[in-house]
């Protein structure tokens, strides 16, 4: 195959990816019954993001990484902001950068890695994905649960955060006890 074929297949696989995703969240939102139009202007961020990642699968290979990683931060921004702007929670912020980054960029990788088949970008995308997850959770139990940034507290988040930061605490005790072997 010619590296045009090989192009123009890409193309058409991002393409493909494109309305793919453009028609399921289309199908989702009206399943949920989301009016778009109180989502809004967020989504032009979603949609440039979405055309990042078919950048990435046009220019393929390792090189289409480098539009993976901002194609997932752009995606998650626009994301969040939909949903900010559709609730109108925007303080919601103090905790939903972790979604942006490292979450956009672990799932930027792992979207990427696993659509190509490159097991070590996806591998690579992992690490920040979680790290991402649990930063939102965690901000999100303690500014939500704990401070009720949003006007309403969580019965029982204060206790959950308490116990949490002694698991962590034992745990990273525990690590450091443990013996290494002599190198």
């Amino acid at each position: 195959m010619t590296e045009r074929t090989n192009a123009e297949r890409r193309s058409r696989i991002g393409l493909g990816i494109l309305l793919i995703v453009l028609g399921v969240a289309f199908l989702v939102g009206r399943q949920l019954q989301i009016d778009w139009g109180a989502v809004g202007w967020p989504m032009f961020i979603v949609a440039s993001g979405i055309g990042l990642f078919v950048l990435a699968f046009v220019v393929g290979g390792k090189p289409g990484t480098g539009f993976a990683v901002p194609a997932g931060i752009v995606t998650m921004t626009g994301l969040v902001l939909a949903a900010q702007n559709a609730t109108g929670l925007w303080a919601t912020w103090a905790y939903a950068w972790a979604l942006v980054a490292p979450f956009g960029v672990g799932i930027g990788l792992v979207v990427y890695g696993a659509l190509t088949g490159q097991r070590d970008v996806l591998r690579s995308g992992s690490g920040p994905l979680l790290v991402g997850l649990g930063l939102f959770a965690g901000f999100a139990l303690f500014f939500e649960g704990f401070v009720g940034l949003s006007g309403f507290a969580i019965a029982g988040a204060d206790t959950l955060i308490a116990a949490g930061v002694v698991a962590l605490g034992i745990v990273i005790m525990l690590l450091g006890l443990r013996r290494r072997p002599a190198a």
